[in-house]
């Protein structure tokens, strides 16, 4: 079954893997600091359903993408799809 470049984020949520820019983690000032932001203009999207946030996955949309999947296997995912 072909995806069309979707990729999972956890918890039967997918995303377009082309439109992704940066898989990072949570835990830094300057990420902390990007959340804030686009919580504020409203281009974040929470898809962790209650769980620990292990990534951040920013678009060139500038939309921000929680996860509770690790960027390890996000960029797995990514590669996957990408085929490298």
């Amino acid at each position: 079954m072909k995806n069309h470049g979707l990729m999972s984020v956890g918890h039967g949520n997918f995303i377009n893997a082309k439109k992704v820019v940066a898989v990072l983690y949570p835990n830094t000032m300057a990420v902390r600091r990007l959340k804030e932001s686009v919580r504020e203009n409203g281009h974040m999207i929470d898809a962790t359903h209650g769980k620990r946030t292990r990534a951040v996955i920013v678009t060139d949309s500038g939309h921000v993408i929680l996860s509770s999947n690790t960027p390890e296997t996000l960029s797995h995912r990514l590669g996957d799809i990408s085929g490298n």
